[in-house]
């Protein structure tokens, strides 16, 4: 089984990735745990994904790279936001799990899970859709290398059955 996680962490350590924003977030848990334990790697808790906008624009006024990690529901907090990423024509590296999709539990996240690419790419974001674990490294590796030589707003989207599908039974539960 190919850990993406894993993968992606490497990829953003490869591209020299100073700081990371989130929003907690179980698809992206042990990513998150990765970039805590990582030195040489500021990971930032945000209390909502648009902060990551702000800094990530810091991180790049002050030298450093960064990446901002959310799940396709942050992408609809973060428009106005993003704007600033266009006009300011500065790096940003976006990892998003995908929620909404083919067995989705919850119905509130079908809405932005759809709008999600038609979003972004309206703001002028370039995206890349990694639908299997042994894409996601690789689309991260290529989407950084885009972002920081651009510069430019690169997303890359994990398809929801790479982080897993969950029932309503199985989130009472926890």
């Amino acid at each position: 089984m190919i850990d993406w996680p894993l993968e992606t962490f490497q990829a953003m350590r490869k591209a020299k990735v100073g700081v990371v924003g989130y929003v907690p977030d179980a698809g992206h848990q042990r990513l998150i745990e990765l970039c805590h334990s990582e030195r040489n790697l500021r990971a930032v808790v945000l209390s909502t994904e648009e902060e990551g906008i702000g800094l990530a624009a810091g991180a790049w006024l002050g030298g450093v790279r960064s990446a901002l990690l959310m799940q396709s529901s942050g992408v609809g907090n973060c428009v106005n936001a993003l704007g600033m990423v266009r006009e300011c024509r500065f790096p940003l590296l976006m990892i998003v799990t995908m929620r909404g999709e083919e067995g989705e539990f919850n119905p509130w996240q079908v809405p932005m899970g759809l709008g999600t690419p038609a979003v972004l790419a309206a703001l002028a974001v370039i995206v890349h859709r990694a639908d299997a674990a042994a894409e996601v490294g690789p689309a991260v590796a290529k989407a950084a290398q885009l972002a920081y030589r651009g510069p430019a707003a690169v997303a890359v989207l994990v398809s929801q059955p790479v982080i897993g599908i969950k029932s309503f039974q199985e989130q009472a539960s926890q």
